[in-house]
């Protein structure tokens, strides 16, 4: 399981993040991805903008652990900024996919430029190296997570669950 994982790009300003995604967003860059964003729930940061605008194409892994993002904060108190997940510039494939999923509702949709507000900084993601089994384990709870959040996905998915629940035991076993 070796594919070349998304760049992401962080900026966080008071009570925002954005998060720029760049590349092939997939099941690699997708325990990244959940380990950011549950690191900037856990600061505070309560609106989150994902730049999608370079970013080519999502796997079902990286989707469904997107889905599960947008699912815990669509349970957040509700303010000024909902839903508090923003997807900038998402091609028509990706937003095509969310739709079909049934989770597009968890975001809002804007194009066009992002602009800054006042008072931002980078941050540096440093990029973990996760083992197979922890990377079958996000693949397994990615997939449960796209069939509970819609049941017409368990016949997409059903057996791709199937056979990471499989693998995990066996890696479990032999690690």
């Amino acid at each position: 399981m070796s594919a070349t994982a998304a760049k992401m790009l962080v900026l966080v300003g008071e009570r925002f993040a954005c998060i720029k995604i760049s590349g092939r967003a997939n099941f690699s860059s997708s325990i990244d991805f959940k380990t950011l964003v549950n690191e900037l729930r856990q600061k505070g940061y309560t609106y989150f903008v994902l730049d999608l605008t370079e970013c080519s194409l999502m796997d079902s892994t990286f989707l469904g652990v997107l889905a599960g993002f947008g699912l815990k904060m669509s349970g957040m108190p509700k303010d000024a900024c909902s839903p508090p997940i923003e997807l900038l510039n998402p091609n028509a494939r990706i937003t095509e996919l969310l739709e079909n999923l049934g989770v597009l509702h968890l975001f809002k949709l804007n194009e066009g430029p992002f602009s800054l507000p006042g008072q931002t900084e980078a941050r540096t993601l440093t990029p973990a190296a996760p083992s197979k089994e922890e990377v079958t384990r996000a693949c397994l709870e990615a997939h449960q997570t796209l069939m509970d959040i819609n049941p017409q996905n368990a016949s997409k998915f059903k057996e791709v669950a199937a056979f990471l629940a499989e693998d995990l035991k066996k890696v479990k076993k032999d690690g």
